[in-house]
């Protein structure tokens, strides 16, 4: 699991990476595939995944990015990141990056399916997650083949 909160904004002037970001990117040489989890902001993807996806883009030849499976959740108010999965997905066709298809995973996190933690409680949810973790191995397998 990656830490965004480090992360400072991707700046090309940068010269020499910051720690937070060589661990980012090191997670992400080491990854066979990636999970994304996506809040959604006005109807887009959180500025702290956006920024991520920046820094790892930069990279030579987009080689911790390009061609690699990515699976997509997220839970929020009302159509439960929906538009920001959406969008996210637009940012993953410009980084070569492979989306799962289905099944999409999108939860109301004020509509009774998580505990006070915030952990996910509601069983169909967890089967719908189970569901995408299975069919991300499987797609980033026929990816690599």
């Amino acid at each position: 699991m990656a830490d965004l909160g480090q992360l400072p904004f991707y700046n090309a002037d940068i010269s020499e990476k910051p720690a937070a970001v060589q661990q980012l990117l090191a997670q992400l040489a080491s990854a066979d595939a990636l999970l994304l989890a996506c809040p959604e902001y006005n109807y887009s993807m959180a500025p702290a995944l956006k920024n991520a996806l920046d820094w790892a883009s930069r990279e030579p030849d987009n080689a911790l990015l390009a061609g690699k499976a990515v699976a997509i959740v997220g839970a929020g108010g009302g159509m439960g990141t929906s538009r920001a999965q959406y969008h996210l997905r637009q940012t993953c066709v410009y980084l070569d990056l492979h989306p799962l298809n289905r099944p999409e995973v999108f939860a109301n996190a004020f509509a009774g399916g998580f505990d006070a933690e915030g952990n996910l409680t509601d069983e169909r949810l967890q089967g719908l997650v189970v569901q995408q973790l299975q069919a991300l191995q499987a797609w980033a397998s026929q990816l690599s083949a």
